[in-house]
C-alpha cells in the first residue's frame, strides 16, 4: 500500500480554487496510506450545465490515459457527479473510482434510504440522472439543494461566520429528508464534504453525514490491492473492452 501512487483528478481550477485545493491536500495527507497527487482541471466551469460536464469528461478520459502511461496505480475522480467515470474505466487497466460512485455505494451500507443535499439547485438534475445510471432510485430517496454558489462555499474555509451559515443551511435542508425516512446524508459535492470534515461524528437527527473523500481514497487503495492480489478489475465485456492504441491516440488528440 505504501508504494501506491494514485492520481486524484479534482474538477476545480487552480486559479479560483486555491483555498479548497490546499485544504484538500492536507486532508488527503491525513487519510491516505498511498502517495496521492492532486491534479486540478482547467479551464474552470462557468456554469452547472451538461455541456460543461461533457467537457470535463473529455479531459478526464485523456488524463486517465496519460496517468496510466505515467505509471500511476489508480485514478480517482474528485467530482461527485462522476463525469467521464465509466469512459475512463474503459480505456485504462488500472482501477478508476469516482467520488459519487464510492460515496453512494458506501452510504448504502450505512442505511436503507439515502439523501443528498447539494450546493445549488442547478446541480439537482445531474444527480437524478446519475442516480438512475447507478440503479439507485430505490435507495436514494431525495435530493435537496442549498442556495449557494461554489465560491460562497469555499469562502467558508476561511470565515467562521460563513462556515456557520453553510452548516445551518445544510442542517435546515437535511431535516425534512430525515423526517421523511432518510437514514444517511451525503453533502452533494467535494467542497461541502471537505468543509464539514471538522465536524466529528456529524449527523442530523441521527442520520450520519458522509465525507466521501476518504471513502474514495480507501476504496481506490483497496481496488489497487485486490488487482495486485488476484487480478480483479472491471468488466472487459461489451462496452468495457479497452480500445486499440490508435483510438487512445486519437482521444489524446495525437
Amino acid at each position: 500500500g505504501d508504494s501506491m501512487k494514485l492520481y486524484y483528478q479534482s474538477y476545480v481550477d487552480e486559479s479560483i480554487g486555491k483555498t479548497y485545493l490546499a485544504h484538500l491536500g492536507q486532508h488527503i495527507e491525513k487519510v491516505a496510506k498511498s502517495e496521492v497527487v492532486v491534479h486540478p482541471l482547467s479551464p474552470p466551469d462557468s456554469f452547472a450545465h451538461p455541456a460543461m460536464e461533457f467537457r470535463c469528461a473529455r479531459d478526464v478520459v485523456r488524463n486517465a490515459i496519460t496517468a496510466a502511461r505515467d505509471d500511476y496505480d489508480g485514478f480517482m475522480l474528485g467530482h461527485i457527479q462522476d463525469s467521464g467515470l465509466w469512459e475512463a474505466k474503459s480505456v485504462v487497466e488500472m482501477p478508476v473510482m469516482g467520488l459519487g460512485e464510492a460515496t453512494m455505494l458506501y452510504a448504502c451500507t450505512l442505511g436503507l434510504r439515502v439523501g443528498i443535499v447539494t450546493i445549488n439547485p442547478r446541480f439537482i438534475p445531474g444527480f437524478h440522472s446519475q442516480i438512475r445510471r447507478y440503479g439507485l432510485e430505490y435507495r436514494i430517496a431525495g435530493v435537496e439543494a442549498m442556495p449557494f454558489e461554489p465560491g460562497e462555499m469555499t469562502a467558508a474555509f476561511d470565515s467562521d461566520e460563513q462556515y456557520q451559515k453553510v452548516l445551518n443551511a445544510f442542517q435546515e435542508f437535511s431535516k425534512p429528508l430525515v423526517a421523511n425516512g432518510v437514514d444517511v446524508l451525503i453533502p452533494g459535492g467535494g467542497i461541502p464534504m471537505l468543509l464539514f470534515e471538522r465536524e466529528h461524528d456529524f449527523n442530523v437527527s441521527g442520520a450520519p453525514v458522509i465525507n466521501g473523500i476518504p471513502i474514495l481514497i480507501k476504496m481506490t487503495e483497496m481496488a489497487v490491492e485486490l488487482r495486485q492480489l488476484n487480478g480483479l478489475g472491471v468488466s472487459r465485456s461489451n462496452d468495457m473492452v479497452i480500445p486499440p492504441d490508435y483510438v487512445l491516440e486519437e482521444l489524446l488528440g495525437k
